[in-house]
């Protein structure tokens, strides 16, 4: 699974799920364009570990809901790199609260960013891909997307969404060799999981089969397949990388 001379641009790239899937993708000869937003130093920290990993990449600053910052900035990597070859949509903020206490920019900002982003994200690097007539687009979801989760209704009902924005691309793009697909996370270490106590951690993995949490390269993992030559003949699919948590169809 090599990707040399790929262009990649991994949106929330500076930590966590996004920083291990930049990493990964680096690794396998992509040049990698590490988005974030408001933590140049985490960006750093990326591309720090990408060039320890003997690869290459970029920091570019822009705010996926911002139609406009999206379509200059993405147009700023095609003429500097030629291209953008792989796009992850891994972009994502949490305004959790309960139905009844929801405040509408609360909802908003969480559809904006998590689903909205994905869209224009897309949107952006597709007349690109269709020329070149290669392309993936990987869209980060939730296992909270297809099980739903109290307090979370913003959240869940945006990485649901990404399922059928990932499907009707999928069959946009399909017939100019340009695959889309969706990664669904269930319970990853991260540094939210790590301020848990013990307890709450024991009862997360008693909801899991396997009975240990995912780490942020598992999700690098099946996003590398998908993004690789391997993974060409899979597209409108949601890989589910969640230690049997769910099982879905």
């Amino acid at each position: 699974m090599t990707l040399d001379g790929k262009i990649a641009l991994v949106t929330g790239g500076s930590r966590g799920i996004g920083r291990a899937i930049s990493v990964r993708l680096a690794a396998m000869g992509a040049t990698v364009g590490v988005n974030y937003v408001a933590n140049p130093a985490a960006a750093e920290e990326t591309l720090r570990q990408i060039e320890a990993a003997g690869g290459k990449g970029f920091m570019v600053r822009f705010n996926v809901a911002d139609a406009e910052a999206v379509q200059e900035s993405i147009k700023e990597i095609i003429a500097a790199h030629g291209q953008v070859d792989i796009l992850v949509n891994n972009a994502g903020i949490t305004r959790d609260g309960l139905v009844a206490r929801m405040k509408d920019e609360e909802w908003d900002s969480v559809l904006d960013t998590n689903l909205k982003g994905a869209f224009l994200c897309g949107k952006a690097v597709m007349r690109a891909m269709m020329k070149k007539r290669w392309g993936r687009i990987i869209n980060i979801s939730s296992v909270v997307g297809f099980v739903g989760n109290g307090g979370q209704v913003n959240y869940a009902a945006a990485k649901a969404g990404l399922t059928g924005l990932t499907k009707s691309m999928a069959r946009e793009l399909a017939g100019r060799n340009i695959t889309v697909n969706c990664v669904a996370p269930g319970y990853i270490v991260t540094d939210m999981t790590d301020g848990l106590t013990e307890d709450v951690q024991e009862a997360l993995k008693a909801q899991i089969p396997l009975g240990i949490l995912g780490t942020p390269q598992d999700v690098a993992a099946a996003v590398a397949f998908l993004a690789s030559s391997d993974g060409s003949y899979i597209t409108g699919q949601t890989l589910h990388v969640n230690g049997g948590m769910y099982m879905g169809h």
